[in-house]
Formats: structure tokens, C-alpha cells, sequence
């Protein structure tokens, strides 16, 4: 998986948060369900992995789209919020493999980083505030923060701006589908590091580079030329 393997270090990473930084897919499929639950409705678990790495309103229009006219998603919605938090508040967050690892590499070869995350933004920097890591970040750029979520590249494009970085300079770190090609739309290289879903079929013929960790990640910048 080689046309879009860099021959040098980026001048930037773009990280996404939530499957990517954080263990917190699983938690937010079960918020779902936990949701539809104290409200006394039915939620079908199968769309969950056509939330992965959306933004809060093309989920909402998903839900609508999928349950139909009469759901009462703006409910389900606001209901979401407090059971993701009470599972969060029970469990806490773990790190994917490798992050720390990734984070202090990064900063030894004086490489910035920005979080570009489909979650808004107070959430996002209340997230990586719990866990230690906000402070390590140059620059953070959240879902509410742009007109349009993930495949588009809004989102990307912002993140590098305040990096005050060219797109083509920057590599982006995904765990979704949406993200990836959001990445390949601003322009910037994109690697996969794949959670809950593999990479499907149609995005692999385009072949992104796809590694199974961020410990993967570390070696595979470390062996650019700088």
C-alpha cells in the first residue's frame, strides 16, 4: 500500500481523538444503546459503525435517516451525552498503544501537532485534559468548529492554518474512513491506524499506507528522511 507513502518526515501530524488517541469507540457505541435504553426506544446497533468518525449533526441525520421521521433522535442525542459520561466517569480513558510513545518522538524531532477531532471542541480539550495530553497539542480544531464534518476537508484545512503549515506539509492519523478521505481531499497524507472497523475495500484501492498501531506510526516516521 504505496502511492501515498511520503519519502520525508511531514513538517506536521494531524491527529485524530476518539479510536485514534482514545479507546472510546466502544464506549460511545454502548452510550448509544445505554441512551435509547433510559429513554424507553429501540436503537438499532447496526448503524454504529456509520457513526465512526462523524461529527454530531451527520450523526443525527443518520439516526433520522435510518429510524425513521418519527424517532425522537434530538432526544436520543441529548441523552447520549450523559451516558457516555457516566460510562467514562466508571472506566476512565486508556491511550491507544504507542501514543506516549508517539507524542514524545515527536517532540524530540521538534515536529508540531494539532488534534483535528469530529467531537466538539469543549468536549475534545475536556477529554485530553482528563488524560494529560491537551497541553502537548499546538493546536486543536473541533467538529463545531467548521461547516463541514469529515469526509470533507475542513476540518484538516483549519488544523494546518492555525499550524500556520501548508496541507501537503502535514500528515494526518486516522482510525476511520471518513478521516482518511477527508485527508486525501485537503491534500495531505494520510495513514490509517484501523480500531473497531478494517479498512474497507474501496478505500484500500487507493492504497493509503495502513499500520496496525501508533508504535507502527513512530517507526514508520522515524525511518523518513528528514
Amino acid at each position: 500500500m504505496r502511492r501515498h507513502l511520503p519519502r520525508h518526515r511531514p513538517a506536521a501530524v494531524i491527529f485524530d481523538m476518539d479510536g485514534l488517541m482514545l479507546d472510546t469507540e466502544p464506549l460511545s457505541a454502548r452510550a448509544w444503546s445505554d441512551a435509547a435504553q433510559s429513554l424507553g426506544i429501540a436503537f438499532d446497533g447496526s448503524i454504529n459503525a456509520r457513526l465512526i468518525g462523524r461529527n454530531f449533526p451527520d450523526c443525527r441525520t443518520i439516526i433520522h435517516e435510518h429510524h425513521g421521521d418519527d424517532y425522537p433522535v434530538d432526544d436520543l442525542m441529548r441523552a447520549w451525552h450523559g451516558a457516555y459520561d457516566a460510562i467514562v466517569e466508571r472506566e476512565g480513558l486508556r491511550f491507544k498503544p504507542g501514543l506516549l510513545e508517539l507524542l514524545a518522538w515527536l517532540e524530540a524531532e521538534a515536529i508540531p501537532k494539532a488534534v483535528a477531532t469530529s467531537t466538539r471542541r469543549s468536549r475534545a480539550q475536556a477529554k485530553l485534559a482528563k488524560v494529560g495530553v491537551l497541553a502537548r497539542f499546538a493546536a486543536l480544531v473541533g467538529g463545531d468548529e467548521i461547516a463541514r464534518g469529515k469526509p470533507a476537508p475542513d476540518i484538516f484545512l483549519e488544523a494546518a492554518a492555525r499550524l500556520r503549515i501548508a496541507p501537503t506539509a502535514c500528515m494526518v492519523l486516522e482510525d476511520s474512513e471518513p478521516g482518511m478521505r477527508g485527508a486525501l481531499a485537503a491534500g495531505m497524507t494520510p495513514v490509517m491506524v484501523p480500531d473497531l472497523l478494517p479498512p474497507s475495500a474501496a478505500l484500500l484501492a487507493i492504497e493509503p499506507l495502513v499500520v496496525a498501531t501508533l508504535h507502527d506510526v513512530r517507526a514508520h516516521l522515524a525511518a523518513l528522511a528528514k
